[in-house]
């Protein structure tokens, strides 16, 4: 013969009562909490690496962009104040070559100020 007399309310994880009958809603409750825990790890660091990694390709590409165009800038600038009586009455050719003259000492500092990877890296 069953017992008939009701099963009493027992605490939960979070001391909350609840009653020990209502086990689909207490499974639910669980995966509910474990699939929004996994969510929040899981989802919010590779929002963050999408933010990031469009924010960082917005910038090389706005960044590119304002460098050729100071360069442009510099040859037109340059083009338009050096001297006739130096560089003769067509001299674009020394403005670019001032221009280019800058780019390749600049990078041969970045070059020389680089670091050779560790034995670690290779």
């Amino acid at each position: 013969m069953a017992s008939t007399t009701p099963r009493r309310a027992a605490p939960d994880s979070t001391g909350t009562v609840v009653d020990s009958t209502d086990w689909p809603a207490q499974a639910a409750d669980t995966i509910e909490r474990v699939v929004g825990t996994v969510r929040d790890k899981t989802t919010g660091p590779a929002i963050t690496a999408a933010r990031w990694l469009v924010y960082g390709t917005f910038a090389l590409f706005v960044g590119l962009a304002v460098a050729i165009l100071l360069a442009i800038a510099a040859v037109r600038l340059l083009d338009a104040y050096l001297p006739d009586a130096v560089f003769g009455e067509e001299h674009t050719w020394a403005a670019h070559l001032i221009v280019g003259l800058v780019f390749t000492i600049l990078g041969m500092v970045a070059w020389s100020q680089r670091t050779a990877p560790s034995d670690d890296e290779r």
